[in-house]
């Protein structure tokens, strides 16, 4: 037996013991958690919380710097690069801008006679990212001239060439491709390039800002101008594109707090749950690269806490609140809206537990109007950057055919595109191998030649997958035996966003879990407040449960964060499954 197999082995002997130290959910007392203030050691437990994470988060988020002055190539166009002097070419680098084409690349000694010396194209995953140019070197030679011809209209950063290991080159054509030689890096590198689908994400987002038609058009539209801010903040550089995320992922832990102390008042329970939250692999990963996923849990996160608010204190603005949140995130990305299934069961519940007529047909026709004409109005208005592209550069294009025609054929596309994603993949998994992380989704790999591998892919920490599930049955039972409404409304919230995914037959991956993880973290929570009201020792096993997520997120952060590390000390020490890509 492999000596990694040890490990998961160990962590399902510890959360076992965990749960054995439970009480039996049909059996044990259920006391009533009178509304708990937000209190001072509420502050400062989040407080530290969020610091430390924040701290996290941003380190080694991505470069500051990146070429920002691009020339903009007329297809045949072509601009001659001055080495200063007859040299010997090692490498070719370039950093290439917004759309697709081809460049050739030929060598000259003296301006007059020139020899093809290679070639690249700037496809669509080569956008935003330091591009190696493959050299030849059958035909390498001394060389002081290089002439780049261009087909297609593409824009190009920086070009980077090395000669005798020192950066050379200048050029009157194009001045902009010299112009920031501080930017070069050593190598490529998440740090300084898009990965994954940064590629199509981050791009849209400086296309909304370019007023530039994206190409991106796979989701609505909310999310990538959401990824723009930073981006218009920071400049069109890893952390500007990445910052909005990351930013996110911060903030989702305040909102997951105040949702924890709504339902179990506890302050320990709250922060010991958030941590959990805090420690999991899958919201540090997902909230550090630059896709749309983490604004649509963030936005299920508010709108199942105003929700929670609304069936338990009956205030009407935090119902208003709840289907404002649905709105936004449904601009985002279309998983919100099986987010809105599960919160329209549990409003149903609400009612046919409190059922008076009148009272219920007012409340349908406020909701008619947040959870179903906001929305609307949100969703169609996240398109104006659309609109601006397509030539209509006033607010009275929304009132137009041309407008709500454009929104209407890109829901088509959508739903046509989603339906028709069955190519394989290398990291594709099914929703039976979320639940057990099985097949987690290796977002970026690159080894070095001194045996060190920087690598991160997105999976939950085991303690809050397995540990969750466990949890989550849990919950269940109270649902059903006890009739808990806390616990039946943390279940709901979590088969909303997972039965979904048992009949999609798309290709999926397991950031698609991701949504479902927050309600994983409320289970868990809800097991620490049946200890805390029925076993005394209650305080070594919800103290135990967080500090094993907190070591394991220690011991992976190596594979979530991207430093570099020995490549075969973490295969050795992290592959814990065969199936694991470490």
């Amino acid at each position: 037996m492999r000596l990694t197999y040890v490990f998961p082995i160990l962590i399902l002997l510890f959360i076992g013991l965990f749960f054995f130290g439970c009480p039996s959910p049909a059996s044990a007392t259920l006391e009533d958690r009178p509304k708990s203030a937000f209190r001072r050691c509420d502050a400062i437990a989040l407080g530290i919380i969020t610091l430390v994470y924040a701290v996290a988060a941003f380190a080694g988020l991505g470069d500051t710097d990146a070429p920002q002055s691009f020339h903009e190539f007329k297809s045949g166009e072509s601009v001659t690069v001055d080495l200063g002097q007859v040299r010997d070419i090692d490498s070719i680098t370039i950093y290439s801008g917004l759309n697709t084409g081809s460049y050739r690349i030929e060598a000259s000694d003296d301006g007059e006679s020139w020899f093809d010396l290679t070639g690249f194209e700037q496809n669509y995953v080569a956008l935003f990212k330091w591009n190696d140019v493959e050299l030849d070197e059958l035909r390498l030679g001394a060389a002081r001239y290089l002439r780049l011809t261009a087909a297609g209209e593409v824009r190009l950063g920086e070009m980077a060439v090395r000669c005798g290991g020192e950066l050379v080159g200048s050029s009157s054509d194009a001045p902009e491709l010299f112009d920031e030689q501080d930017t070069v890096p050593e190598y490529q590198h998440y740090t300084n390039s898009t990965y994954f689908d940064e590629i199509y994400h981050a791009r849209t987002a400086f296309e909304n800002l370019e007023g530039v038609y994206p190409y991106e058009i796979s989701h609505p539209p909310l999310g990538k101008l959401i990824i723009a801010i930073g981006i218009s903040l920071f400049g069109m550089t890893p952390f500007g594109w990445r910052f909005s995320g990351a930013l996110i992922g911060v903030l989702m832990l305040p909102v997951m707090y105040m949702l924890l102390k709504r339902m179990f008042a506890s302050t320990r329970i709250c922060a010991c749950a958030t941590a959990i939250f805090a420690f999991d692999f899958m919201h540090f990963a997902q909230t550090r690269i630059a896709t749309i996923d983490s604004y649509a849990v963030f936005f299920i996160l508010l709108m199942y806490l105003f929700m929670y608010m609304y069936i338990t204190e009956g205030r009407w603005r935090d119902l208003a609140l709840s289907g404002l949140f649905f709105g936004i995130g449904a601009a985002c990305k279309w998983t919100c809206f099986y987010a809105g299934a599960g919160l329209a069961v549990i409003w149903l519940m609400h009612w046919i537990r409190n059922f008076e007529l009148k009272a219920f047909l007012k409340n349908c026709a406020f909701c008619v109007v947040f959870f179903i004409i906001v929305p609307a109005m949100i969703y169609y208005v996240s398109y104006f950057p659309y609109g601006r592209a397509s030539g209509m550069h006033s607010l009275g294009m929304l009132f137009t055919s041309d407008y709500a025609g454009m929104v209407l054929d890109n829901q088509k596309f959508m739903f046509s595109y989603h339906a028709g994603v069955h190519s394989e993949h290398p990291y594709s998994s099914r929703w039976w191998q979320w639940v057990i992380d099985e097949r987690p989704i290796l977002y970026y790999l690159k080894y070095f030649d001194d045996g060190t591998r920087s690598s991160f892919g997105a999976f939950l920490n085991p303690v809050l997958c397995w540990g969750g599930l466990a949890a989550m049955i849990v919950c269940a039972v109270l649902a059903v035996k006890r009739r808990d409404r806390v616990s039946l409304f943390i279940v709901i919230g979590y088969l909303a966003q997972l039965l979904p995914w048992v009949f999609i037959t798309r290709t999926t991956f397991e950031y698609h879990y991701f949504p479902s993880s927050v309600f994983l973290v409320l289970a868990i929570a809800r097991v620490f407040r049946l200890m805390k009201d029925n076993t005394k020792g209650w305080k070594f096993n919800v103290y135990g449960l967080t500090g094993l997520a907190g070591a394991l997120f220690i011991a992976f952060y190596p594979v979530i964060s991207g430093v570099r590390v020995n490549a075969q000390l973490a295969t050795n020490l992290l592959k814990w499954l065969p199936s694991w890509p470490f």
